[in-house]
């Protein structure tokens, strides 16, 4: 991250970013669209490759990850369809839906962006668990957002690990994993070229950062065009 990028981010989530010990769940201070850097006016650093890994999608086809993450700006979201935690699924729902509405009104960052949600809990969230879930969110045709799950907890856990998306795993009498329980909120903003650019916390995520985000990416994959 540049050090302007900190120093106007750190500003954005004056005067404290992150939730105290004592506070209520849903009081996170959110950072102030007002005092976030301009799209172009900073650079994102490559942090880390985004894992591959089989999903299914809600027709329970089997699609790659890097597959549907190539040549586009993503933002990969993990959700349980069931999660009612203030400042977990709610939270990153929310957000989601105003980048969404964002990218409907912005033609130009639509064609380059995508949502993907990936579920937490394949062992819950099925195939047609995803229909339900997608209803209303992913049936725009303006706006390309995607709804996963995997064939099983074995086959997640990888792709989990590969983001350093926390979360704790419950095991049979054999030990074998069987759901994910637990996590922390995380969003994950993934560039064409499979690269993680930001991670969005409770503390950072806010619409207003991840769209400064995607139009920043948007203008370096611009200006590095011949």
């Amino acid at each position: 991250m540049s050090l302007r990028r900190r120093a106007l981010l750190a500003a954005a989530l004056a005067p404290a970013a992150v939730r105290a010990a004592g506070d209520a769940p849903g009081t996170a201070r959110r950072p102030d669209p007002a005092r976030l850097p301009a799209p172009g006016q900073y650079t994102l650093p490559r942090l880390f490759a985004a894992p591959d890994g089989t999903l299914l999608d809600p027709d329970a086809r089997s699609v790659r990850l890097h597959r549907l993450l190539r040549g586009r700006l993503s933002v990969v979201s993990f959700v349980y369809s069931y999660c009612r935690d203030p400042d977990g699924c709610p939270r990153a729902w929310a957000v989601l839906e105003a980048v969404q509405a964002a990218l409907r009104a912005d033609a130009a960052l639509a064609r380059d962006a995508q949502l993907l949600s990936i579920s937490f809990d394949p062992t819950h969230d099925t195939p047609a668990q995803l229909r339900l879930l997608a209803a209303g969110r992913a049936g725009d045709a303006q706006v390309r957002w995607q709804f996963l799950t995997a064939p099983s907890v074995r086959a997640l856990l990888p792709i989990l690990a590969g983001f350093g998306q926390d979360v704790s795993v419950e095991t049979d009498a054999a030990g074998r994993p069987t759901r994910t329980l637990n996590h922390l909120l995380k969003l994950f903003l993934v560039d064409a070229a499979l690269q993680v650019r930001e991670v969005y916390g409770v503390a950072t995520l806010a619409s207003e950062a991840v769209l400064n985000d995607l139009r920043t990416l948007q203008r370096e994959a611009a200006a590095a065009r011949p």
